[in-house]
């Protein structure tokens, strides 16, 4: 296993590879030649979309599959949820095409990570496509590395270690913990019934805000904040939806698809919303106490090294959670202490958390593009993990709390203030990654051989195909 790591790395590492040559020239009357590489790479493409990767990088992978078959002349058409090719055979036969539906989001990591080293096989190797087909279809097949229960610990644990971070004590670490693991099983029942993705939105936001009025209600007498329970069960259940591409599609030319993850995005934050906002008007109904916040924002950096251990735990957690590739697992912890530690530092130097998000995104962008390449783990695991500490969900409960006391120009400033974050974030994601690739090959190489950037899902550098 250590040799064929080691052989990998070699073989992908710091090394500008041109384009294979195909197995045999491909017969452009053959249909069905054609159609099976168009449907491998339509594949390649489904498994990299549906985890958050933006359609620039996707269809940057789509290409690059085509191209190293012999399918040069193709016209790729990436959307929401669907994927479109269309290979031109010249100017006596009509163009061949095909379609596929995208129909769920996964945030499995270990399979986007094994496409990725398919791809990079497909490049160095020239796999035969039926081998291709035959090794993605085991990729797609196999079951989760982990048992769902360790996904539900790993959910349980993120919350608790926001908690902490948000500078809770253990009593809101436990409450998090117990809260956001309700959710996650309650969800995953829910799911399995169908029951659309909105409505589950409303549930776990209703599930993490009752350990928090339970808190308020039965023990004020303890020494702790028990609207960071709910916070930290926002931040949670904001980390599984897909920040990062919908802002990156915005700015790299996708403005379509930027739309429709936007819209979907942020009916999911509504959701959530309206769940929290039942449950405190359930509390206010039964004359329970709803859990006071503080408005204002504090850059204090005290007890630094526990806020680093927990925003590297809320990282490793995110991961594995999401299935996560073990190597993947110290990658995603380091990006997780270093955002937390820009955040702080650039806050600390009264700069405000929009600002602060954007530079501790862009550094997690830039390491992550570079360390998971040394790991064999792709950036899109390494940055999405390092961002998830930082999302806003205490700026959405400040909000929504505000918005329920009738006072709207304090809770539309701070649910802005959240929506400004969550751009920040994605941004500077977006931007660390580009720095990530000009620093990972000469630039030397980049003008005269003409290789276009590396793509954000994977980090692989593919070549200009051949006209």
């Amino acid at each position: 296993m250590t040799d064929r790591i080691v052989a990998e790395r070699k073989a992908t590492v710091d090394a500008v590879l041109e384009a294979p040559a195909p197995l045999k020239p491909i017969d452009l009357s053959d249909d069905a030649a054609i159609t099976q590489v168009m449907e491998l790479a339509e594949r390649v493409g489904e498994v990299v979309l549906a985890s958050g990767t933006a359609v620039t990088d996707t269809t940057t992978q789509i290409e690059f599959v085509a191209a190293t078959y012999g399918l040069s002349q193709c016209d790729i058409d990436v959307t929401f949820n669907s994927i479109r090719i269309s290979a031109d055979r010249g100017p006596t036969m009509p163009p061949a095409s095909t379609m596929r539906i995208v129909n769920h989001r996964t945030l499995d990591f270990t399979r986007l990570a094994a496409v990725d080293r398919l791809t990079r096989r497909i490049r160095r190797e020239v796999v035969p496509p039926e081998d291709a087909h035959a090794a993605l279809d085991e990729i797609t097949s196999a079951p989760h590395p982990y048992n769902r229960w360790v996904a539900t610990a790993g959910w349980a644990l993120l919350a608790a270690s926001i908690g902490l971070l948000l500078g809770g004590g253990p009593i809101v670490a436990a409450s998090s913990f117990v809260a956001t693991a309700a959710i996650d099983r309650t969800n995953r029942a829910l799911n399995y019934r169908g029951l659309p993705s909105f409505f589950q939105a409303i549930v776990g936001g209703a599930i993490a805000t009752v350990p928090a009025i339970l808190l308020a209600t039965f023990a004020g007498r303890l020494d702790t904040n028990p609207s960071l329970v709910v916070a930290a069960g926002i931040t949670v259940l904001l980390s599984g939806l897909q920040l990062v591409g919908s802002v990156e599609d915005a700015i790299t030319g996708a403005p379509i698809t930027a739309a429709a993850r936007m819209l979907d995005l942020l009916m999911m934050t509504g959701g959530i919303i309206a769940g929290v906002a039942l449950s405190l008007r359930a509390a206010d109904m039964l004359n329970a106490v709803a859990p006071s916040i503080d408005m204002n924002s504090s850059a204090s950096i005290t007890n630094l090294p526990l806020k680093l251990i927990a925003g590297a735990v809320a990282s490793l957690a995110f991961a594995l959670a999401c299935y996560a590739e073990r190597r993947a697992l110290a990658a995603a912890a380091i990006s997780g202490a270093a955002a937390t530690l820009c955040f702080l530092l650039v806050q600390r130097s009264s700069f405000g958390p929009v600002m602060s998000s954007g530079v501790a995104a862009c550094v997690v962008g830039l390491a992550g593009g570079l360390m998971a390449r040394r790991a064999l783990t792709p950036p899109l695991v390494v940055a999405v993990a390092g961002i998830t500490p930082l999302l806003p969900g205490l700026s959405i409960y400040r909000g929504l709390s505000a918005l329920l006391n009738d006072q709207q120009a304090t809770g539309l400033n701070q649910l802005l203030a959240a929506f400004g974050v969550g751009c920040a974030l994605a941004a500077g994601v977006t931007l660390g990654e580009w720095g990530a690739r000009f620093l990972r090959r000469p630039r030397i190489l980049l003008r005269f051989r003409g290789i276009h950037p590396p793509t954000f899902a994977t980090g692989e550098m593919p070549v200009v195909p051949p006209k």
